[in-house]
């Protein structure tokens, strides 16, 4: 005797349906364009870098500077530099940013002046 095999037909499969694409986890949220509020963000960008330090009373204006006030040495700037591209994205280039500085205007430099270029990225990535 002879035996057949026979399967019963499969239902038909549907595909789920693709879920709405969704931003990165990591895509920056939506920055300000404002100088003040430019300015909070990057405070508290450099208070989290001081209390590492045990420096939490230092205040941090437009005019502070990242060497003679705060004390910032390269490696703190490569630290910054990171925190800009997390909360701004590639659109904030630090290291492009510095490189068209002079020694004597990197060892000057204030945290107005990084507030002011990141406006400007921000504002030019908006098309405004």
């Amino acid at each position: 005797m002879t035996t057949v095999n026979q399967t019963a037909p499969s239902p038909a499969v549907e595909a789920p349906a693709e879920a709405p694409a969704e931003a990165p986890a990591h895509a920056p949220a939506e920055a300000p364009l404002s100088a003040p509020a430019v300015l909070a963000e990057i405070s508290g960008m450099l208070r989290t870098m001081l209390d590492e330090y045990g420096l939490d009373d230092i205040e941090v204006t437009m005019e502070t500077r990242f060497t003679e006030d705060l004390e910032l040495e390269s490696i703190d700037l490569v630290t910054l530099a990171g925190s800009l591209e997390a909360r701004y994205g590639r659109q904030v280039n630090f290291a492009e940013f510095v490189a068209g500085l002079e020694l004597d205007e990197i060892i000057d430099l204030t945290v107005g002046q990084l507030v002011e270029y990141v406006v400007r990225c921000l504002r030019a990535a908006r098309g405004r």
